[in-house]
């Protein structure tokens, strides 16, 4: 079972009193922060205690699924086995850090048993989602769900996302300060959106949502507000996604992996227009 939430687990935003300076003068006033907490993850199946595999700064919320997410995107666990998460409640933990620690239990052996790379002082920013990685080579050896076989979006309908995505941003709407990454059909329509201060973490929000609703993660369309760094195109390709669409500019390894993979990417997508790089 998916394990549940208590009363007091922290929330997305934080108030803040500000001053602010204006050129007709100055004011004081309450603010919204987008929060930022770590989450460490852990890793049990049978036969195996939980062990810590990865902690990642990021915004609390959708916890489970960012969890459920990256063990999929990292080709840890296929979404198949992943029987459930959890909150973990063991005596050594202070009460404020027990929403900051989940475990997530798999029904069999995972496909790639965390390494090196994954155990120990292992962390992640919440800028950056191949951080740890051992080498370009192992980042480029990107587990693949296959290639997309739907049909994908329309330039016309590329162009539409962006203003979609934004109007789910209710995280972004109060704070200012947190990325956006949403699941989409051929036809545009969004079937997942989530929030966090790390792109990486979104995307990964993303396809725990689909896991842990026993949806598969691929799908026509991911499309994500910030730039489309190599980190978010290994994410999905990993997921089996067929076409990723950036409000920002895609970088030069991010389009080689789009290419090697088979994975349509765009970028600078707005209403008036949007350009496909690979």
């Amino acid at each position: 079972m998916i394990g549940g939430e208590r009363a007091r687990r922290p929330g997305p935003t934080v108030r803040a009193r500000v001053q602010e300076h204006l050129a007709e003068g100055e004011r004081r006033h309450e603010d919204r922060l987008a929060t930022e907490e770590p989450l460490e993850i852990r890793l049990a199946w049978p036969g195996a205690p939980a062990r810590r595999v990865w902690v990642t700064m990021r915004t609390p919320g959708h916890d489970f699924e960012l969890a459920a997410g990256w063990l999929v995107h990292e080709g840890i666990a296929a979404p198949d086995v992943v029987h459930g998460v959890a909150y973990c409640t063991d005596a050594e933990l202070a009460a404020e850090q027990e929403f900051n620690v989940v475990t997530v239990t798999l029904s069999a052996p995972p496909l790639t048993p965390p390494g090196h790379r994954h155990v120990g002082l292992s962390s992640g920013s919440s800028a950056c989602g191949v951080c740890g990685k051992d080498s370009l080579d192992a980042a480029l050896a990107t587990t693949s769900a296959g290639r997309w076989a739907g049909p994908l979006p329309a330039p016309e309908v590329v162009r539409a996302l962006p203003d979609r995505l934004h109007a789910s941003q209710t995280v972004f709407a109060r704070t200012g300060g947190v990325h956006a990454a949403g699941l989409a059909d051929a036809d545009g329509r969004l079937l997942v959106v989530r929030e966090d201060v790390g792109r990486h973490n979104a995307v990964d929000k993303v396809t725990g949502a689909r896991v842990l609703g026993g949806a598969p993660p691929a799908e026509a369309c991911l499309v994500v507000s910030g730039r489309a760094g190599f980190e978010l195109v290994q994410k999905a390709v990993a997921a089996g996604i067929g076409a990723l669409v950036a409000v920002g500019a895609p970088t030069s390894l991010s389009v080689r992996l789009a290419e090697e993979s088979g994975l349509v990417l765009y970028g600078f997508a707005s209403p008036e227009r949007c350009v496909r790089y690979a």
